[in-house]
């Protein structure tokens, strides 16, 4: 397809996409006029190409043919396309239930073409990948959690435990199964250069849950490789045009605006937030008091010192039982389905001591190898902080997709403030509790659950 032509295709996409706000998302691209005059093959000024919310309108133009496109030309992938997976009808992200009415679909079709085909179904995110290679079919992890599979190499002093002979075997990397994010409003999260890690990769944050990557073209090339199993590598300036159409990606207008005024370095900053009741401004001063310290920032993505980077929310499986009578906290056990992407692995420590640790996701450990230590410092189990823009339309949460509701989220994080309570003794006052160091004031009340959920729907 000539340039001109594939420009005039993607602006019509875009039009369409700014009519049906995709997803209730929203592609608000200042220089629209702009944008469309280059599609369309206008003369160029002799200033700078046109900008569109900060960005090269023509690469976003470009951006978004390449997220749609299953079959870029030259890359011999498996069909995927960055939508497949971003649904732009789901709020750019992948909900279990959008996969499994694209599931149910494909077999309605094959009922009249048996060569139907969606490329979301591919036997890379089969749970039976690694014994059935090209053959697999068992789509469970993906159907019932959402999940697709993240392969990662396993730091030298980390194995995986065989449940068959209960020994460390001889993989070299491991298979975890992770949510797909929204990639809305990601100009407003990443690599942020504030409260830093100990340690890398990306001690200030980053992309994917795990903080992975550092740019968002580093994400994009990943994708390619692993979940479109691309052969050829794709270009440099694709890769800067899809961050270009990702950064132009907002969950409201406000949301944009806000963007629109850090970049240009406008103060005051907006209010992102909409017009409130009662009970949601309420929720409000709940969330800034017992949220908001790790929920900071433009992005809502970052953490406020003193509390650290990455935590543990103790979303993974199997999840911490309380033996104490009466039980001091009880998180929601994890279901079936996920409880079973659980494995056991042996760490080795610095001093040559061996422990074994159990989870369905180590999260930055399997980056860092980095186990042991103490609490508040190790790696295990922990992740970035996400952005909550947008929240109301992105269930189910977490990394595993554990949490369907607002409601269980907020559940979720009362028992996990108890828990914290109990393992570091009533007089603990970690920052994670407390406001002050003297009073366990973070945690929201009874009383204050549901002006919290309120507010929390609001975004």
């Amino acid at each position: 397809m000539h340039r001109s032509s594939l420009l005039i295709a993607a602006g019509l996409v875009l039009s369409s996409t700014l009519l049906l706000r995709a997803a209730t998302s929203e592609i608000i691209v200042p220089g629209a006029a702009a944008a469309a005059s280059v599609a369309h093959g206008a003369p160029r000024p002799a200033a700078a190409a046109p900008e569109c919310g900060g960005e090269p309108c023509d690469a976003i133009l470009r951006g978004l043919a390449a997220f749609l496109d299953r079959k870029l030309a030259g890359l011999e992938g498996n069909g995927r396309a960055c939508a497949d997976c971003h649904m732009p009808t789901d709020s750019f992200q992948l909900s279990p239930a959008s996969v499994e009415a694209r599931f149910q679909l494909l077999q309605w079709r094959r009922r009249f073409d048996r060569r139907a085909d969606d490329p979301l179904f591919r036997p890379v995110d089969a749970d039976d990948f690694r014994t059935l290679g090209e053959e697999a079919h068992d789509f469970s992890n993906l159907r019932q959690n959402g999940l697709v599979r993240v392969t990662l190499p396993l730091p030298a002093n980390v194995r995986v435990i065989d449940p068959a002979t209960n020994a460390p075997s001889a993989d070299t990397f491991v298979d975890v199964w992770r949510s797909v994010p929204t990639v809305n409003d990601v100009a407003l999260t990443g690599p942020d250069g504030t409260n830093p890690w100990a340690r890398g990769p990306n001690p200030s944050g980053g992309y994917q849950l795990d903080a992975r990557f550092g740019t968002l073209q580093e994400q994009a090339l990943a994708a390619f490789t692993a979940h479109a199993q691309v052969g050829i590598a794709p270009s440099e300036r694709t890769l800067d045009d899809l961050a270009s159409f990702q950064r132009i990606l907002f969950t409201n207008h406000r949301v944009r605006a806000l963007s629109d005024a850090l970049r240009e370095g406008t103060l005051p900053l907006p209010d992102v937030d909409g017009p409130l009741t009662a009970l949601e401004q309420a929720g409000k001063a709940v969330f800034v008091r017992a949220c908001a310290h790790c929920h900071g920032g433009a992005g809502q993505s970052t953490t406020q010192a003193p509390v650290v980077r990455y935590h543990d929310i103790t979303t993974q499986c199997p999840r911490p039982v309380d033996t104490a009578v009466p039980a001091r906290f009880a998180f929601t056990p994890c279901p079936p389905q996920l409880a079973r992407n659980a494995r056991t692995y042996e760490i080795t420590l610095p001093g040559n001591t061996i422990v074994r640790r159990t989870s369905s996701d180590p999260g930055r450990a399997l980056l860092t190898g980095f186990v042991g230590g103490v609490p508040a410092q190790d790696d295990w189990n922990k992740f970035d902080t996400p952005g909550l823009r947008g929240l109301r339309k992105t269930a189910p949460y977490f990394h595993n997709n554990s949490a369907a509701t607002i409601e269980a989220v907020v559940d979720h994080y009362t028992e996990f403030f108890k828990r914290v309570v109990a393992v570091l003794g009533p007089a603990a006052r970690p920052p994670v509790l407390s406001t002050d160091g003297v009073n366990v004031d973070r945690p929201p009340t009874p009383e204050e659950r549901l002006p919290l959920i309120a507010y929390l729907k609001t975004l």
